[in-house]
């Protein structure tokens, strides 16, 4: 059977004044709508958050009515807005095979069978080789990776082998509707447009609080690299002047790293890059010279904590001493550096917790996220929380303590997000972003514009103590 017309949705709805999930496309999504483009009559790609008219059910159902759409794909990746999502799900015709995948459908998959009636079958895991066979007409009991409906029983196929990454189609971004830019109190500021390259799949490390290289089948994605020209190939083709890689760790591979930057330099392309590393790319100063060249400007780096007993805990792979001797590196180049960290960790005090702030102002970091600590289905700290006295874990991975409820630590996570945040702390962040050219001084300006009572607040507050201008003064003779 061809489908004649399929829609691939993404259900999220960003409803926060500031969204910075907005900016990137989902493309998770755009991967197997791709992948399913020749085999269908017609092919829409919605993404809610850009969609207002079609944001109610009502008006979803009518447009799927209107349009005859006769296959539905969803993506449900995350936990936010999950039991909206659910109700939306519930909501489609019945009449019409709805197919749901994704990272929270694959681990949800017996869930979302018993609270969603109105779902034909689940995808589980990497979507593209299976959705293909669902629209060629393979029976589904044929289908590898794919959970479905047999009557009142639900019946899981075997897992599907993880796919060949050069033989994936990179996403078709002529599907989309949209632009993606930033918005700030519902406006999106013209000159900053945002995309994202997957170069690769997977990754080596294997740090005891990360999912990210299984999938929720536990499954060890092998990391697997597409090659130098698929991936400059894809940039070539991309308009937005912000790429993010959104690899678990770019520089994995360090040669195949440089050879990126030597292809971007090459052809002279002018974006701007982003993409997530560990600290030991410190190690490699000619790497760093070229990525500053070629338009890296910010980094997204793993530090976790600033204590060795929990980076040994959660099996990081280097210790304290080392990450202050990797930012000792990485300071001497224009390139803003955001840390990660995680906090609520099994035996941490709320002492050692409200360290990350310190810690983070001791290595220079320009800013920083924190995380209570979660356990997924297959993370290896599952049994040790589970063994350790005190502790819980919940039905979707919220690690708490007799010592500190989910209340609790959610205020030790206030307490170091306004100690490292000050008003100062804005006030250098917008200094840096223009001097590591991450955000032109016009962008940061439209910026402050869709912001001004945010800002207007942090400059009457340090002029009230008389000394805004010396710190101004200060931070920029420090860095110049």
């Amino acid at each position: 059977m061809k489908y004649k017309h399929a829609l691939f949705l993404n259900p999220y709805i960003e409803n926060t004044a500031t969204s910075i999930m907005g900016l990137f496309p989902p493309t998770g999504l755009e991967y197997v709508a791709t992948s399913a483009k020749d085999l269908t009559d017609k092919l829409t790609l919605l993404d809610l958050r850009y969609e207002d008219d079609l944001q109610h059910a009502p008006e979803l159902l009518d447009f799927i009515k209107d349009n005859k759409v006769d296959i539905i794909c969803v993506a449900v990746g995350w936990d936010r807005q999950y039991k909206e999502i659910c109700e939306l799900l519930n909501k489609m015709p019945k009449n019409i095979p709805l197919i749901v995948g994704g990272y929270k459908a694959t681990e949800e998959a017996a869930e979302l069978f018993n609270i969603c009636p109105t779902i034909t079958a689940i995808v589980r895991g990497e979507g593209e080789d299976t959705i293909q066979e669902i629209f060629t007409g393979v029976p589904f009991e044929d289908i590898l990776g794919l959970s479905y409906r047999d009557n009142e029983t639900v019946v899981h196929n075997a897992n599907r082998p993880l796919s060949d990454v050069n033989k994936i189609a990179a996403p078709d971004r002529s599907l989309r509707k949209n632009d993606y830019r930033l918005k700030l109190n519902g406006v999106g500021v013209k000159k900053m447009t945002f995309d994202t390259v997957l170069s690769a799949r997977g990754c080596p490390f294997n740090c005891k609080f990360c999912t990210f290289s299984l999938n929720p089948l536990g499954q060890k994605r092998t990391y697997a690299a597409r090659t130098v020209a698929s991936v400059m190939s894809e940039i070539d083709k991309i308009d937005a002047n912000t790429i993010l890689f959104s690899d678990d760790n770019f520089f994995t591979i360090p040669k195949r790293a440089e050879e990126i930057c030597d292809a971007i330099i090459a052809k002279k392309i002018k974006k701007r890059f982003i993409t997530q590393a560990r600290i030991d790319i410190s190690k490699h100063p000619r790497l760093l010279a070229k990525m500053n060249q070629a338009g890296f400007k910010l980094l997204l780096l793993g530090i976790e904590s600033g204590h060795d007993r929990i980076l040994t805990q959660l099996d990081k792979g280097f210790d304290s001493k080392t990450i202050r001797e990797a930012f000792s590196v990485l300071r001497k180049y224009p390139i803003y550096c955001h840390g990660y960290f995680i906090y609520g960790n099994i035996g941490e005090t709320e002492e050692e917790m409200l360290y990350i702030s310190q810690f983070a102002k001791e290595i220079k970091l320009d800013s920083i996220t924190f995380q209570k600590l979660r356990i997924e289905k297959f993370s290896p700290l599952r049994e040790i929380a589970e063994n350790t006295p005190g502790y819980h874990v919940t039905d979707r991975g919220e690690l708490y303590s007799d010592a500190y409820s989910h209340a609790t630590l959610k205020k030790i996570g206030r307490k170091i997000k306004f100690s490292f945040y000050t008003p100062m702390r804005l006030i250098k962040i917008v200094i840096k972003v223009v001097k590591a050219r991450l955000f032109t001084l016009s962008e940061v300006i439209s910026l402050l514009n869709a912001t001004p009572r945010i800002l207007y607040r942090v400059l009457e507050r340090e002029m009230q103590k008389k000394r805004l201008g010396n710190s101004i003064k200060r931070i920029f003779m420090k860095n110049s």
